[in-house]
């Protein structure tokens, strides 16, 4: 793990020369593929010439290689026998995607960050005691690929994916046993989950804020508990990532009542892992370079643009919001994921996720991103003693009576001490940190407050479970332009 850190120090250094020597493998790799001979791979030497060869690819455009894949071809997208698929029906789509996973990505990328991740926090923690006990890990379900006639491909939950395949002295120090951390019944899987480890020696958690919180209530009240510190004693650390954990650290710290307690945030995605919180002072995110991805970016006015222009690591500025565009040694070219990012260092590469680039609200020029929301929010919370599960927020739109606006649902475990000093904090914070937004703003012209409905505990849960989303892998949409997520959940509150 030592050596490790070495490396990474390496890349840290030398940034521009590891991407520039992946994108070359990558490329070389692929050269045979269906994909790299319509594109001519094996005569592409510059990023320049992959820009003007390669188009910027959605989903959509890369779905034709998935798809012959599932049904049993290879050798379309990437070199080696692609096996394994993550299921993602994302946030923006409500179509499942499938996102091939190599083993090169397995190994090089996603197993590649999980050690990462812990060397890191070894080096940052080095009196850790987190090898005596066990490490829970909160993941999905995978299932066989019915259109594969040789029924030897799988798809499921990236973190299914990673469990099914982790070595076997992996599974001994980790919690609870395959057969429970994979099933696919998600309400049961609580209660199994529950019970198979309420009696063990936890150390660590690794999983999604919004999923774990119901894990250790249920816990907490098998055991008749009034904290999971009773339950766990050992517990000194939880990984999360996939929603942003500002709003839920109050909770955590509920749930979890110690000073001692470390948080560390991972970027990982069905399409790779990205960063990790290298820093125990900052909640910036490193920059994985070394992972068989080659990084490209998308400035933010560009982003909406059929053809986006595109630029290199080596032409990012500080503080500006950019999309993300990844090539990787799973056979993923140019393919725009769907995030949207901001830089904050440029020495080593640090970033902070910025949101989803269909999550925003933008109906009155505001530009609303989702950082901005979950900055407000958590200000909000921390001022009024307020204390979170969920929310999201859309438009209203004008009517010849009365100014815009945008409409949250807010489910509070703990309410705020004043309804209406929450609300002008959220809008203040809100102004603050987006000058568009304020300008909005100004005199109500063309924003009025922000309407707040303060939900019931479990209301986006229910939400969820009727859209079918129960799940380590799904997530509240924060924000919408439009009001389908926001009228579906109104609509389930005046129902109850």
């Amino acid at each position: 793990m030592k050596k490790r850190i070495h490396q990474i120090e390496l890349f840290m250094k030398y940034p521009h020369d590891v991407q520039k020597e992946i994108f070359s493998k990558l490329l070389h790799s692929a050269r045979d593929t269906e994909f790299g001979k319509k594109y001519d791979f094996k005569n592409i030497k510059s990023y320049d010439q992959y820009k003007a060869t390669v188009p910027v690819q959605a989903y959509e455009a890369l779905f034709p290689y998935i798809e012959r894949r599932m049904k049993g071809e290879q050798k379309l997208l990437w070199s080696s026998d692609v096996k394994w698929f993550a299921k993602s029906s994302g946030t923006t789509n409500a179509r499942s995607k499938f996102i091939p996973v190599s083993p090169e990505a397995l190994e090089d990328c996603h197993f590649k960050g999980g050690k990462d991740l812990i060397s890191i926090y070894l080096n940052n923690n080095p009196t850790t005691q987190m090898f005596t006990g066990k490490g829970l890990a909160i993941g999905g379900s995978h299932q066989i690929n019915e259109l594969d006639p040789k029924m030897d491909s799988y798809y499921g939950d990236v973190s299914a994916v990673i469990m099914q395949n982790l070595p076997i002295w992996a599974q001994f120090i980790r919690t609870p046993s395959l057969d429970v951390a994979l099933m696919d019944k998600w309400e049961e899987k609580i209660e199994r989950m529950a019970e198979s480890t309420a009696n063990e020696n936890v150390t660590n958690i690794s999983g999604v804020p919004t999923w774990t919180i119901p894990l250790i209530q249920k816990i907490v009240e098998l055991k008749g508990a009034s904290n999971i510190l009773e339950v766990w004693p050992n517990l000194e650390v939880f990984f999360h990532g996939a929603v942003a954990f500002g709003p839920y650290r109050s909770l955590f710290k509920q749930l979890i009542p110690s000073d001692q307690m470390n948080y560390v945030e991972t970027y990982t995605a069905s399409e790779g892992f990205f960063g990790i919180q290298d820093r125990s002072d900052s909640d910036e995110l490193l920059l994985m370079l070394d992972y068989g991805i080659f990084y490209e970016f998308i400035p933010y006015e560009e982003i909406q643009k059929e053809h986006p222009n595109t630029i290199g690591l080596d032409e990012v500025e500080i503080g500006k919001i950019y999309a993300l565009v990844i090539s990787t040694n799973a056979g993923l070219w140019r393919y725009s994921i769907g995030d949207t990012i901001k830089f904050t260092s440029l020495s080593p590469y640090r970033i902070k996720i910025a949101g989803r680039t269909k999550h925003f609200i933008n109906a009155f020029g505001e530009e609303l991103v989702v950082e901005n929301a979950e900055s407000a929010i958590t200000e909000a919370c921390e001022i009024t003693g307020a204390v979170i599960e969920n929310f999201t927020a859309a438009p209203i739109h004008f009517t010849n009576q009365s100014s815009g606006g945008h409409e949250w649902v807010i489910e509070f475990q703990s309410p705020p001490d004043s309804a209406e000093r929450f609300a002008v904090i959220l809008d203040e914070k809100l102004r603050e940190v987006n000058s568009d937004y304020d300008a909005k703003r100004y005199k109500d012209i063309a924003l009025k407050m922000p309407l707040i409905h303060a939900a019931a505990p479990g209301t986006f849960y229910q939400w969820m479970k009727k859209r079918g989303k129960l799940g380590g892998q799904n997530k509240v949409p924060r924000l919408a332009n439009d009001r389908e997520y926001l009228d579906d959940i109104l609509e389930l509150i005046n129902e109850g």
